[in-house]
């Protein structure tokens, strides 16, 4: 089971103090809550990417690059790589050099994003946007696999001969998961591929996620890939913790109430129980997150969001300490209990690598279809 932390990279105004950081400062911070998930002990850690203000992850790949010469064993990801709007010829070659950069330590989460505006900057629709998705990551699936390519389609000038450099690192390409909040036609894409699936999991209700990962595993074990239990699945999630439950409410109230993404709406109270933002202790996280796998299955990789609204960063470190120290070894052990043995672990390089080279051992037609996925 892998834990770790997602940012979306907002610039906000701290609430209580009305100061807003510098795009240099938060930047800067970002990159030291890198380094600081590293520290506690957790596994992963995604950014964004957006290309309008409040937030600054215009460039993920320029940022991750220092977090790979920054940390040893870090799995660098993205929350989400924007497979619309992005060319991927383009996301071929970066993600490769970033994997090559990081040794491996290299996945993706694409998605298509939910600011409107950006299409067009990028000369595309918004109204095209599942197509895009679709025929964008069928190509860039195959630039990752072929040597040399040879392509059509409607959204792009055409491929002849084509060869994406550097090519993947051990000819294994990254892992790709596919993030979504409300489209089962990207669940039936990650699960047509063999791929991860992602869901956001922050803003709706379980039941609306528990339907998207249920058709995601269905279809994935449609497609042969194994069964429906061993298919791969992440999960975001949010929490603000102090050792004392009240003392976590009265000081991430103000954040709450003001922050672009959910102030104004539903109380923290009623957001609260409606989704799976946790506020409050250590114990209270654990207990939410330890049942997750009751509405959604055992599964690979949980995220969290914790940099957001304005909190300092001072808050933000003093929360993955919590996190690291108190919750995580908690959750893996609660999450290891009983989990069949045939459920996969979170997919690394490693085992990718692996993977591999044993179908290539045990058949040249399973290793050809290996290198396929």
């Amino acid at each position: 089971m892998q834990f770790g932390i997602f940012t979306v990279g907002d610039v906000t105004p701290d609430p209580t103090t009305g100061r807003t950081p510098t795009e240099g400062e938060r930047i800067k911070a970002i990159l030291a809550i890198a380094e600081k998930v590293e520290e506690v002990g957790l596994d992963v850690f995604a950014l964004g990417e957006h290309h309008n203000p409040p937030f600054i992850p215009s460039s993920p790949t320029t940022l991750l690059g220092y977090i790979a010469a920054r940390t040893s064993t870090l799995l660098l990801s993205t929350s989400t790589t924007l497979i619309t709007t992005n060319d991927p010829v383009k996301i071929a070659e970066d993600y490769a050099t970033l994997q090559h950069i990081s040794d491996g330590r290299l996945d993706l989460i694409l998605g298509r994003g939910n600011t409107g505006p950006v299409y067009p900057w990028f000369g595309k629709d918004i109204r095209q946007g599942i197509p895009l998705a679709i025929e964008n990551y069928a190509l860039l699936h195959r630039l990752w696999r072929e040597d040399v390519v040879d392509w059509s389609g409607k959204f792009r000038t055409p491929l002849q001969g084509f060869t994406a450099t550097p090519r993947p690192l051990d000819d294994v390409p990254p892992f790709v998961w596919h993030g979504s909040i409300r489209s089962p036609e990207i669940a039936e894409q990650a699960a047509y591929y063999g791929d991860g699936f992602f869901a956001n999991n922050i803003f709706w209700p379980k039941e609306h996620y528990m339907q998207l990962i249920s058709f995601y595993r269905q279809r994935f074990e449609h497609y042969g890939h194994g069964t429906a239990q061993q298919a791969i699945v992440g999960l975001g999630g949010q929490a603000f913790m102090r050792k004392n439950s009240q003392d976590a409410v009265n000081e991430f109230r103000p954040y709450f109430d003001q922050a672009p993404v959910y102030g104004n709406g539903p109380s923290l109270e009623e957001f609260t129980a409606q989704t799976p933002l946790t506020v409050g202790s250590p114990q209270q996280v654990i207990d939410r997150y330890a049942g997750m796998r009751d509405h959604f299955g055992d599964y690979q990789r949980q995220l969290f969001l914790m940099d957001h609204a304005g909190l300092p960063l001072k808050v933000v470190l003093e929360q993955l300490d919590l996190l690291g120290e108190e919750v995580v070894p908690v959750l893996r052990k609660e999450l290891e209990k009983n989990r069949p043995a045939a459920v996969p672990d979170g997919p690394t390089h490693a085992s990718l690598v692996a993977a591999r080279d044993a179908a290539a051992t045990s058949s040249p037609i399973a290793a050809a279809s290996a290198a396929t996925r």
